[in-house]
């Protein structure tokens, strides 16, 4: 655990001194509203909905933004926030199995597709053969670019690569495609050199990029998307914590819904599934993992 003197320097360090701290007061005038503080990674407006709407519940949402990937579960994990708001399920899976946390999902938020975008051509079939094509080094994210890769029927990979492909399991590659790994935060930057690259939604959108131009995206609502469904996690001891729940039913209210439908131009899917499916899928994950 952080000690209490360095978490305020240990969240400011996460995000680069640019932490925004959208404290919404407003406990109704009772004064025993309890403040509940959400980690975001990149510009979260529904956040600030759900905060408007908390408040009028008695309760104070504070959402801190960070902008490394692998530091909210941290700070979860030691307390610093009491959720997160930046990952889907295959992410947080891996992240427990790699640092030993138990954080758990305790409602799902949205499912967003995965585009592979480029600067320098319009369609797909404008790629040429030894393309260069980026895409995000962490594992989570690998196994899906490459998966977008393969239906767009670039490559082939082993049935068996499962979740976390790696190019090693590719096992066709006619174009002769060159794939470039590169931190998923870097992506849109690659794309001044490399043919095209496969971009996060958030990444994307916080580069100015929009979704419609992408040259291809997966769906999410297929089946095979369950694994990317974007959560709300909690530690594993707080997981039917009472305020939690609110927060859930807020995130879900038509507010916030209206928000998430305008911030992502309709490509985010909300969706609603069981805390206890959720929970049961991460722990498949992680037993894949531990294979």
């Amino acid at each position: 655990m952080i000690s209490a003197l360095p978490r305020r320097r240990t969240l400011i360090a996460a995000s680069a001194a640019t932490v925004l701290a959208l404290l919404v007061s407003g406990c109704g005038g009772s004064g025993d509203g309890h403040r509940i503080r959400v980690g975001v990674s990149g510009d979260s407006p529904e956040w600030d909905v759900l905060a408007k709407e908390a408040a009028k519940q008695g309760h104070t949402v504070e959402t801190v933004v960070f902008d490394d990937y692998s530091l909210p579960n941290k700070a979860l994990s030691a307390g610093d926030i009491e959720l997160n708001a930046f990952q889907h399920l295959v992410f947080l899976a891996q992240s427990n199995t790699e640092n030993k946390t138990d954080i758990a999902p305790i409602a799902a938020t949205t499912v967003v597709p995965l585009g592979l975008y480029s600067g320098k051509h319009k369609q797909l079939a404008d790629l040429p053969d030894r393309a260069e094509i980026a895409l995000p080094n962490d594992p989570a994210n690998q196994g899906r670019a490459l998966r977008v890769l393969e239906q767009a029927k670039l490559l082939q990979l082993r049935p068996e690569a499962g979740l976390f492909a790696t190019p090693d399991d590719i096992t066709a590659n006619p174009r002769h495609i060159r794939i470039t790994p590169v931190n998923a935060q870097q992506t849109p930057r690659t794309l001044q050199d490399a043919d095209a690259a496969v971009i996060n939604d958030g990444v994307a959108e916080l580069s100015g990029i929009k979704a419609d131009t992408a040259l291809f995206k997966d769906d999410p609502a297929a089946p095979q998307s369950v694994p990317y469904l974007n959560v709300i996690a909690a530690r594993a001891d707080q997981k039917d914590n009472a305020d939690y729940r609110k927060i859930v039913e807020l995130y879900a209210s038509r507010p916030v819904q209206d928000e998430v439908r305008r911030t992502s131009n309709g490509t985010a899917h909300h969706v609603e599934l069981p805390a206890a499916d959720l929970q049961a899928e991460v722990a498949r994950i992680q037993k894949q993992l531990k294979r």
